[in-house]
């Protein structure tokens, strides 16, 4: 597709220009480093990763993003999705440097079923990382609005489960752009939410780094499948005057990237099943590909921030590395 940007052989990173489609199909990844404000990029091999970063002792924060676990999904696209999440538990308890946290970025289970959210809350007690902090998909407040996600994943958040923290001197924000969808199916994140986000941020530096977490992308992927944020500009317009913006998403099941300004969009890959490039089916939604494939279209996330004038490195893991 002519959207999706490749790599630039004539200089070191990935042409910035637009959004990089992410060669997650073939099990790589993309380190970003960021040095005097200016954001550059290197494609990895399957063997590269965070463990190759000097990190900084007690400065660093090394934190893992999943997402789209999709548990009680049982169709062709993958018939064991516990034994897929599974293996990501496992490949996060064998990372070189121990995450400090985990973000879920939503769609725990598939149809919000009790049985489905204790089977991701006991499948977590496998991980040596105990603190995970979530926001929902709109397949995790199916069958009652959101109530049993919030009162297991939810307490001491506000509205649909929107919260904030800090950590290491980086704020982070979790949104919830599901509890309402507009038009052509894209998330909403409504005036009650954004007014907290402006109270939230109101008394941070702008030299505070931010990282912004929601299901549904805060860019837009693609709108004809609703694969974006109807009110994102709103939000990010409030993020606009920090130095250092990283948003985090999930929904669409394939890591994509995008650079505008400071902020640096992220899409995670599932680690349930893939869904299509943005327009290359007729519909999104689960696709079957052949079973040796499948875990190289599955993964997870890895982020370390250094010290603040030290690189930020995000890099994509997928379970078929080894």
């Amino acid at each position: 597709m002519s959207d999706f940007i490749l790599d630039d052989h004539h200089h070191d990173g990935i042409d910035r220009r637009g959004f990089l489609k992410c060669m997650a199909w073939a099990g790589t990844g993309v380190l970003w480093t960021l040095s005097s404000g200016v954001l550059t990029s290197k494609v990895l091999g399957q063997t590269t990763g965070l463990g190759d970063l000097p990190l900084a002792g007690g400065n660093a924060l090394h934190f893992v993003q999943i997402s789209d676990s999709h548990i009680g999904f049982h169709k062709p696209a993958n018939q064991d999705v516990v034994g897929t999440f599974r293996e990501s538990i496992a490949r996060i308890n064998a990372l070189q440097h121990a995450p400090d946290f985990i973000l879920h970025t939503g769609d725990l289970t598939h149809l919000s079923e009790a049985a489905e959210f204790d089977t991701l809350e006991q499948l977590l007690k496998d991980c040596r990382t105990k603190q995970v902090f979530y926001v929902p998909g709109e397949h995790d407040i199916l069958n009652d609005n959101g109530a049993q996600y919030r009162a297991r994943f939810g307490r001491n958040t506000f509205g649909a489960g929107w919260h904030s923290f800090d950590q290491k001197g980086v704020h982070f924000i979790g949104l919830v752009n599901v509890a309402a969808i507009a038009e052509g199916g894209l998330g909403v994140l409504g005036a009650e939410q954004l007014d907290w986000l402006a109270r939230d941020l109101a008394p941070l530096s702008a030299e505070t780094p931010i990282v912004v977490y929601a299901h549904i992308p805060l860019w837009s992927v693609y709108p004809q499948w609703g694969w974006g944020t109807s009110d994102a500009e709103k939000a990010l317009t409030l993020l606009k005057r920090f130095g250092s913006v990283t948003v985090l998403n999930g929904h669409i099941h394939q890591t994509l990237q995008k650079i505008e300004g400071n902020v640096t969009f992220h899409t995670a890959c599932s680690t349930a099943f893939p869904q299509p490039a943005p327009g290359a089916a007729p519909k999104p939604g689960p696709m079957v590909v052949e079973a040796p494939r499948l875990r190289s279209t599955l993964g997870l996330t890895e982020v370390t921030f250094l010290e603040h004038d030290k690189p930020l490195a995000v890099v994509d893991h997928t379970l078929a590395e080894k």
